[in-house]
């Protein structure tokens, strides 16, 4: 009788732990969705990876019908943190999840292995203008693939379309990958070619500046010789998608 007892504990127990881990948030729309609207630092728990991670979730996105959902993934927005780091921190995360980070490569892919996402980059200017550019659907490879990009069709928010030279191209950082050389010289991680086209994980600069390509950079809106203030990359699930006219 005892024994039956005991079984019949270990199977609630387990079942109890079974839906708690069910209800784990994978993603901020998870966050968003359980009636936390607010802006801030939440754990979550990507599919298939074995830690919790803690991410910014952006919830009152501005020119956003559908408002909150989306899971910052990287962010800038004061130059206290040094972006020009080797391949193994841009592989694991770094930074203040309140400040200025870079989630990491591996959370990004366990994120978006089993979902399909969009993504949103937004920027401001030193004279206070805000723009932003999305795409459609967001992904990357695994390490194996070094991480290459995938994304969908652009979205105008006013920015421009300077991530299209980066779809389906690897990451690199001055440490590795196939142009190491570029991100030496551009100061930062990304998915580059032989030149820059997107690069918001340059050096901080103050806005207008002499040395081409050096800043956080998206040339569509502001071209080569500028740096912007701040900028964001954040991804939502496409079952928070709209339709935009």
């Amino acid at each position: 009788m005892v024994s039956v007892f005991l079984l019949v504990l270990l199977s609630v127990g387990a079942l109890s732990i079974s839906v708690a881990q069910a209800q784990l948030p994978e993603d901020c729309e998870d966050v968003y969705k359980s009636g936390s609207p607010h802006n801030g630092v939440y754990t979550i728990y990507p599919p298939e990876y074995n830690e919790p991670v803690q991410v910014y979730c952006s919830m009152d996105c501005e020119d956003d019908e559908d408002r909150g959902g989306w899971t910052v993934i990287q962010r800038r927005k004061d130059g206290t943190l040094n972006f020009h780091r080797p391949w193994d921190q841009y592989k694991s995360g770094f930074g203040n999840i309140s400040g200025e980070y870079w989630l990491g490569l591996d959370n990004i892919v366990a994120m978006t292995s089993l979902k399909k996402y969009r993504l949103r980059v937004e920027m401001k200017d030193f004279e206070g203008a805000k723009v932003y550019a999305e795409y459609s659907t967001f992904s990357i490879d695994p390490e194996s693939d070094d991480y290459t990009l995938h994304i969908g069709n652009y979205i105008s928010g006013g920015a421009g379309d300077s991530l299209k030279y980066s779809n389906g191209v690897t990451f690199s950082t001055f440490d590795h990958g196939s142009y190491s050389y570029t991100a030496d010289r551009y100061h930062g991680g990304f998915w580059f070619t032989k030149t820059v086209y997107a690069n918001p994980n340059g050096l901080y600069k103050w806005g207008r500046h002499l040395e081409a390509r050096t800043g956080i950079l998206w040339i569509g809106w502001k071209g080569y010789y500028y740096s912007l203030k701040a900028i964001s990359m954040k991804i939502r699930p496409l079952s928070l998608e709209y339709v935009k006219s």
